[in-house]
């Protein structure tokens, strides 16, 4: 892994400031009244309901994680810049993911949008999709890219490793990256959570961060107050989201048992005979492809050992993101068999 110097510990507190400035100017989220977010007679389940449905469309459309950051970060700016009736919600939703994935996706990424409305199950014509955009464009001036959560994970990350190089190995296992994805997909859930409204994501990210820190280094009071100062955060405002992070990350582990076993299904295996020598050598075990930025093929040579063991980490989801999806079954090929035995997912017990 490279780790910064000077010159570019310098720019990454350059983007930080930079970023924190467009959050500032572009910044706004709903405020909850009554019950329902201001101006609209949208409830805060359903709005926890189409923010899960927008990162399952993340997912299909294999969209990168800044993609649903964005997607998320235009749609509550525009909740709260306008009234907003509940049964255009799930339009305005998918208009501001479809706008997100336009600004941070690659062309050959993107769908149609006749095909996205497809593969999301929804009724809404082209036409109301194209509307619905240029509705939040004009609203929100036309300008999009503001700063989110996501943003700031990746900076405050990059200054962890930046001033601190042995620090992402205790904190990871050795492997840098996946405490990344961590707090990505810790961030991806408050974000769904509606009162984490009234925080800024680089508040909501250096509380997901300083948590992490606090559990796992001693000396994690002086890393916190150099990131505090650096991102010009209040602290009376940080303690506050800080605890309800907390609160809230705790109560999603707690609903898991501490001793869930989840087992193999074999009962829809599915076996597919080849009868031919020629057949056999066509078994070929497919590729993970990895959705988003820096996503890619990954192959494994006949030697390669720890290739071997990563693929363990695959099955069980270590190291991997939310984003990642399979680009077609996973076979196995069996040495000395005529089977080929598609893997399904873990299943847990049922009851």
């Amino acid at each position: 892994m490279k780790f910064f110097g000077s010159e570019e510990n310098q720019r990454l507190e350059n983007l930080l400031e930079g970023t924190l400035a467009r959050e500032t100017r572009l910044w706004r989220s709903p405020v909850l009244k009554n019950g329902r977010i201001q101006g609209t007679d949208i409830i805060p389940s359903q709005y926890q309901e189409v923010i899960l449905w927008l990162r399952e469309l993340c997912v299909m459309f294999q969209f990168c994680s800044d993609t649903f950051a964005m997607g998320v970060c235009v749609l509550n700016r525009l909740l709260a810049a306008v009234k907003a009736q509940s049964k255009y919600l799930k339009c305005i939703a998918i208009t501001s993911l479809i706008l997100a994935a336009k600004i941070n996706e690659e062309d050959e990424v993107i769908a149609p949008v006749k095909d996205l409305l497809a593969q999301s199950g929804c009724n809404f014509s082209t036409g109301e999709i194209l509307r619905m955009e240029k509705i939040i464009l004009d609203k929100l001036h036309w300008d999009l890219y503001t700063a989110t959560p996501i943003d700031f994970i990746h900076i405050f990350h990059s200054l962890l490793v930046s001033g601190h190089p042995r620090l992402p190995f205790v904190l990871s296992q050795k492997k840098p990256g996946f405490q990344l994805e961590l707090w990505t997909r810790q961030v991806q859930h408050c974000m769904g959570f509606h009162q984490f409204w009234q925080f800024k994501g680089s508040t909501l990210a250096l509380a997901i961060i300083t948590l992490e820190l606090e559990r796992c280094t001693p000396d994690w009071f002086s890393l916190f107050t150099n990131l505090l100062k650096k991102a010009q955060i209040e602290s009376t405002e940080f303690i506050r989201c800080k605890e309800t992070v907390d609160e809230y990350l705790t109560s999603l582990e707690l609903s898991v048992p501490t001793n869930a076993v989840y087992i193999l299904d074999t009962t829809n295996l599915c076996f597919r005979g080849y009868g031919m020598e020629e057949e056999k050598r066509k078994c070929v075990r497919q590729p993970w492809s990895l959705a988003g930025r820096g996503g890619g093929k990954r192959s494994r040579g006949e030697g390669d050992v720890d290739e071997f063991y990563d693929g363990f980490e695959h099955l069980y989801n270590e190291g991997v993101g939310t984003e990642a999806v399979h680009s077609g079954p996973i076979d196995l090929c069996l040495s000395g068999q005529e089977k080929v035995l598609s893997c399904p997912p873990l299943q847990p017990p049922t009851a």
